[in-house]
């Protein structure tokens, strides 16, 4: 076999991200919760392939599946901004199985107040390293601005459920089900714009189609963040909606009835498996690699491309996740 050729593009994903199908492929991909269980060394070994495949050294022996394997393990665990190792629960593939628990508590204790209070806390932390790990851009983001948007989300989050919870106490059960739901959406649209606010306030990266470094737009970052927004609600309502709706069903059963015991882990469960599909999926709704038409740019910026690259009609951002 000869030696592998240097015009792989590993800069971007290996499927078509234009369509739907080519995103999922590459999302499923990296939110595989098996790449939690790699070693420090292999990480570091596909950090090594991938760097010295872009500055033009190619591994000997290395074959075309080898490079991409190490493209995406290198992915799931480096932010592709900074290049920093994302802490391990901040990484896309711890998703499945943090969300499986943390959202199979707040379906199964969420009668008691203090359960609601807790499991709504911990959500909203698991949240926030999530949302920072995988922010937008290499901007810095001060420890004041941090705790302010845990705060918020947390306080949010909690101040959703209990006001939610007080007022389906006289409703059918099933309402109180979706309790859990409505206060992660609302937390949501709180959490991510405020732990990504430096993005909001300095802008994010834009790129030309080759990646070369255009400037920073605010206006791209509202794009992206909004884009993050709607597909982490749309990630959470399988696994919110349909499980509710099952239990509500079985527990009328004499099987669970008789052994209540199961009610527990046969949620969590149906939590876990509506999130290995909805995991990706939802990340896939949008680009990674986004695009925004030079019209819509802060006039500055605009004015600036329009001079540089007078040809340039649209520019790209790496939107988050």
């Amino acid at each position: 076999m000869g030696e592998l050729p240097l015009d792989i593009n590993i800069q971007e994903p290996r499927w078509d991200q234009r369509t739907f199908l080519g995103r999922a492929r590459h999302f499923f991909t990296v939110t595989d919760p098996r790449n939690l269980l790699l070693s420090g060394a292999q990480l570091e070994a596909s950090r090594n392939i991938v760097q010295n495949y872009r500055a033009g050294i190619v591994t000997p022996g290395l074959t075309e599946d080898q490079l991409w394997r190490a493209k995406y393990v290198y992915d799931s665990a480096f932010h592709p901004d900074t290049g920093e190792k994302v802490v391990l629960i901040g990484r896309m593939s711890a998703q499945v199985p943090m969300n499986m628990t943390i959202t199979g508590c707040m379906l199964i204790f969420y009668r008691q107040t203090p359960t609601v209070v807790f499991w709504q806390w911990l959500n909203q932390s698991f949240n926030a390293v999530v949302n920072y790990s995988n922010r937008s851009g290499d901007a810095p983001i001060t420890v004041r601005q941090l705790g302010t948007a845990y705060v918020s989300a947390t306080t949010g989050a909690v101040a959703t459920a209990l006001g939610l919870k007080s007022l389906t106490k006289h409703l059918p059960p099933l309402v109180g089900r979706f309790v859990p739901f409505a206060a992660v959406a609302a937390a949501n649209c709180i959490n991510i714009p405020l732990m990504r606010q430096r993005e909001l306030q300095v802008g994010i990266p834009v790129t030309n189609e080759q990646g070369q470094r255009l400037g920073h737009s605010v206006a791209a970052a509202k794009k992206g963040i909004f884009q993050v927004v709607i597909s982490r609600i749309c990630m959470a309502i399988p696994a919110m909606a349909i499980p509710p709706v099952i239990m509500d069903t079985l527990e009328k059963k004499d099987f669970l009835k008789r052994r209540p015991w199961l009610g527990a882990p046969l949620q969590m469960g149906l939590v876990g498996f509506c999130l290995v599909f909805a995991t990706p999926l939802c990340c896939a709704l949008f680009p990674q690699r986004s695009s925004i038409h030079v019209s819509r740019l802060e006039p500055e910026l605009r004015a600036q491309i329009q001079e540089q690259n007078p040809s340039i009609e649209v520019v790209y951002y790496n939107k988050g996740l």
